[in-house]
């Protein structure tokens, strides 16, 4: 009876704890942010040294990335949209 009971106990524990380590995994590939990040860093290179033409618009993995230009005369704004978590990076680049 004892080994029954131990048994269950090992079993219940190793289930908890494997669902607690793949809500974690889940959680940080779906919150990773260095891919974009790296990205908008790109893409803002890119604007500084006149490669890109405004205003910008294009797709990176489930990212949507917008650059336009605002009112203000001295500021760019870039903006990452993610359609599937609905994250939102926003961004203000320097006029060249």
């Amino acid at each position: 009876m004892e080994t029954l009971i131990a048994t269950v106990l090992i079993m219940v524990i190793f289930i908890l704890s494997s669902l607690i380590l793949n809500n974690l995994f889940a959680s940080t590939v779906k919150h990773n942010m260095r891919a974009i990040k790296a990205k908008t860093n790109e893409l803002e290179y890119l604007y500084i040294n006149k490669k890109i033409e405004l205003p910008f618009q294009g797709d990176f993995e489930n990212w949507t990335i917008t650059i336009t230009n605002t009112r203000n005369s001295k500021i760019v704004k870039m903006k990452a949209f993610n359609d599937m978590s609905n994250q939102l990076i926003e961004k203000d680049l320097q006029k060249k």
